[in-house]
């Protein structure tokens, strides 16, 4: 874990106020106290508007107790770092918020620390509607808002709501940092998070991820995985490297979150939206766009030391490295990594996604891609489905019910050895992956795979690729009653029930192929 200080700001006010005594630990179940950079004193009671203090210095030296809450004055700004003292329990968490105007109060570190922002073995805090910026000479690890957890065991109830943390210049040598990152080690004790949110914030040009986790419990020996993550209702734009992560983490729910143009400044392999070393993760009605750069660059990924991800109700459109990306490393240690299996891709629209728009690489079990469409349009020339060596091959892909509707150029592609700036060599064909399996696809402009329950002829999509951009407007990937695709498709027994809209699965007599069933017979959604 690395040192996490305090600001110089706060040093020196620290330093310079040693003769006052610092707040003991019992102040009060419950008290509010109000910070005003403006008119408030460091001498005064904090207890009221009229009585606020002044500094982030005398919030930082303040062990509060469970109940309490801090008001950061609206229109104000404070340089330095926020890192207040104290943990809340059950029923009594400690909130930080805003007072006095719809503005949001700022805190810009400027680079004198790394976390603008930070909690470090603290439990049942709720920070929301803050400002937080931190930008500094050169490009170095900093954060905007850190939650750390070392040698502390299980720390609960922690919020992240409502923030805008933008400005970040981290580095690009350590994905761990940028806008709001959570962190666990523990070299005598294993530490994660129970009920961990990170809802409602607005992340905008921070290097290099835009929330993510790290975790010294990812490798299966030592694993000691959060549990009751949700990442949830976030807008996210203009990211150096990854825009979402769910790291060491057992049943996730990553939903209703906007990744758009991730990967801008990095030189490293970042995804919009993607688990790594995570079981039972759900992720599901997010978009994912414009992510940039050579390596990987999709919108999602189910990644390596991961079981079970479900990837679902999810629009992808222009990613320069496609929609999907399913992975595992081969060779390691089963003590190390459990590889990547059961991952299940449903009822998702991919809009001209470039490049290769299913990556399967590596070694990865037991996959499952079943009830998407997938629209490559005119001008789009992509690898629809690209099988890779990464240690292994894939064994065990399964592909149901899909739409594949191609205006432009597509193919089926391997990669061979080529070149390692992300621009790969490929060849014809699925390479030395096993057991792919294909029933009751359409494949419309392009061939049609061994696949005993095929379709090639239009499906009718009432109007494929008019999603413009910003809209959530998706019924022209809806169906008609004469299209061939519909009651076609095959029941299959882990049908997860709904379609992209929430319609039931089947209805009107039987499963649709394609994201969209018929929504009441004779109509669609």
């Amino acid at each position: 874990m690395r040192s996490r200080g305090l600001c110089i700001v706060a040093i020196a006010f620290a330093l310079a106020l040693l003769a006052v005594p610092a707040r003991s630990s019992a102040i009060g179940a419950g008290t509010s106290y109000y910070v005003d950079s403006n008119t408030g004193n460091d001498s005064n009671s904090g207890i009221s508007p009229t009585q606020s203090w002044k500094t982030l210095a005398k919030v930082n030296r303040t062990t509060f107790a469970p109940g309490d809450t801090i008001l950061f004055k609206s229109g104000s700004r404070w340089t330095g770092q926020l890192w207040p003292k104290g943990s809340g329990k059950q029923s009594q968490p400690i909130v930080i918020d805003k007072y006095g105007g719809e503005e949001k109060p700022v805190i810009q570190c400027a680079g004198e620390a790394e976390d603008a922002v930070l909690l470090k073995n603290q439990e049942y805090w709720e920070i929301r509607n803050l400002e937080i910026t931190n930008t500094g000479k050169g490009n170095a690890t900093r954060r905007g808002v850190h939650v750390a957890m070392q040698n502390y065991g299980d720390a609960h109830h922690v919020y992240l709501r409502s923030l805008t943390v933008h400005d970040v210049n981290g580095t690009d040598t350590v994905k761990e940092n940028g806008g709001i990152i959570y962190s666990c080690a523990g070299e005598t004790k294993p530490s994660r998070f129970v009920d961990l949110r990170i809802e409602d914030n607005r992340v905008y040009h921070v290097d290099r991820s835009g929330i993510s986790g790290e975790s010294t419990h990812w490798e299966r020996s030592k694993w000691y995985p959060s549990l009751g993550v949700v990442i949830r209702n976030n807008i996210l734009e203009d990211i150096g490297g990854d825009g979402i992560v769910n790291v060491a983490t057992d049943g996730a729910l990553v939903e209703y979150n906007v990744v758009g143009h991730a990967n801008q400044r990095s030189a490293g392999n970042n995804v919009a939206i993607w688990a790594w070393s995570a079981d039972n993760t759900v992720i599901q009605h997010n978009e994912a766009f414009a992510t940039g750069g050579r390596h990987d660059s999709e919108g999602f990924d189910s990644d390596w030391n991961s079981h079970n991800t479900i990837i679902q109700y999810n629009y992808s459109h222009d990613n320069e490295g496609g929609f999907l990306l399913i992975c595992n490393e081969g060779g390691w240690d089963p003590k190390v990594s459990a590889g990547n299996s059961g991952t299940i891709v449903r009822y998702n629209i991919s809009q001209n996604d470039h490049r290769k728009v299913i990556n399967i690489a590596g070694p990865i079990t037991d996959s499952s891609i079943y009830n998407n469409t997938i629209y490559v349009g005119k001008g789009e020339d992509v690898d629809l489905f690209l099988y890779s060596d990464w240690k292994g091959w894939a064994d065990g892909t399964h592909f149901y019910n899909n739409i594949f509707y191609v205006e432009g150029a597509a193919r089926y592609s391997y990669v061979v050895p080529g070149k390692t700036d992300g621009a790969d060599t490929t060849a014809p064909g699925f390479g030395l992956s096993e057991n792919n399996t294909f029933d009751a696809n359409v494949y419309f402009g392009i061939s049609p795979l061994d696949d005993p329950h095929a379709l090639s002829t239009d499906p009718l999509l009432i109007a494929p690729g008019k999603v413009p951009p910003g809209s959530h407007e998706f019924s022209g990937y809806g169906l008609p009653p004469n299209s061939p695709a519909v009651d076609s498709g095959k029941a299959l027994t882990r049908e997860e029930g709904r379609d992209f809209f929430g319609t039931p699965v089947p209805s009107c007599g039987g499963v649709d192929r394609g994201a969209v069933e018929m929504s009441v017979c004779g109509k669609t959604k």
